[in-house]
């Protein structure tokens, strides 16, 4: 997917080179839809030059900061003296990792969708998020939680977070659940207790996994469960909740698992 407006002054784009002369080279802009830029022999290195083509060849992938912009002219003026090395590898990775997301996106809507509601789905996702690519990361992390401020619609959500969760990778993922206790019994307030103290794990929960019961509001307690994964993720979210039941009913009480919350916000 490609930006269809301009770029900013300072900003950093990727560019093909596809053409050079002795004043300078002309690049593609490899995020702009129909956009060409040209970097002055005297923004291609520092120094003295003497053939431009001892420093750059055609074909070749560029990462060039943007010094001016002329809608009027449609110009563009680039450098590529003024971009470091750290500059240049982030750039790559980021652009890199935006070729992905434009793979997933086409995963996640199917040959079916035309160009006008991938676009609308694109943005509502960048609008989130920043990028397509971040946008993929948080709903593989979150899950629909990172779509809720959106407005895609459920079957566009759940299709987006199903392909995030196949294809990206991430350090870690967070779920979140919810169970209800109550307990009626003469042990009332400990038999609660014990029941979280259950759906803690009691010391038995993996190193790699970060497990947390809070209280909502009476009788709703949340459940977040962080893991390397999402598979263990969820996986230590259903296992908590099923301790805390079997705990609850030891004492005669309910209890019941549910992924959304139902009580009021605090």
């Amino acid at each position: 997917m490609k930006y269809s407006g301009w770029p900013d002054p300072g900003e950093l784009v990727v560019g093909k080179i596809d053409e050079i002369e002795d004043f300078g080279v002309f690049v593609d802009l490899e995020e702009y839809e129909d956009k060409r830029g040209l970097i002055h022999i005297s923004e291609v290195a520092s120094g003295w030059i003497k053939n431009v083509r001892d420093h750059v060849r055609e074909g070749q992938i560029a990462v060039c900061k943007v010094l001016d912009v002329d809608k009027e002219s449609q110009q563009i003026d680039l450098s590529l003296k003024d971009v470091n090395d750290h500059q240049r590898s982030e750039k790559i990775q980021q652009w890199k990792n935006e070729q992905k997301a434009d793979n997933w996106m086409d995963l996640a809507t199917g040959d079916d969708v035309g160009d006008e509601e991938f676009t609308a789905i694109a943005n509502e996702l960048i609008g989130a998020h920043g990028s397509l690519y971040e946008g993929f990361k948080q709903a593989a992390i979150h899950g629909r939680e990172a779509l809720d401020d959106t407005e895609l619609t459920d079957e566009e959500i759940d299709s987006l977070v199903e392909t995030a969760r196949e294809n990206v990778s991430v350090p870690y993922v967070n779920v979140t659940g919810y169970v209800d206790l109550e307990n009626p019994s003469a042990t009332g307030v400990d038999g609660i207790r014990e029941a979280l103290e259950a759906a803690e794990g009691n010391g038995e929960v993996p190193e790699e996994v970060d497990l947390e019961v809070t209280y909502v509001g009476a009788p709703e307690y949340r459940i977040r469960v962080q893991a390397p994964n999402y598979k263990t993720a969820e996986a230590q979210l259903e296992e908590s909740a099923d301790r805390a039941i079997a705990a609850i009913q030891g004492h005669g009480g309910d209890g019941e698992y549910h992924r959304e919350r139902r009580t009021d916000e605090e």
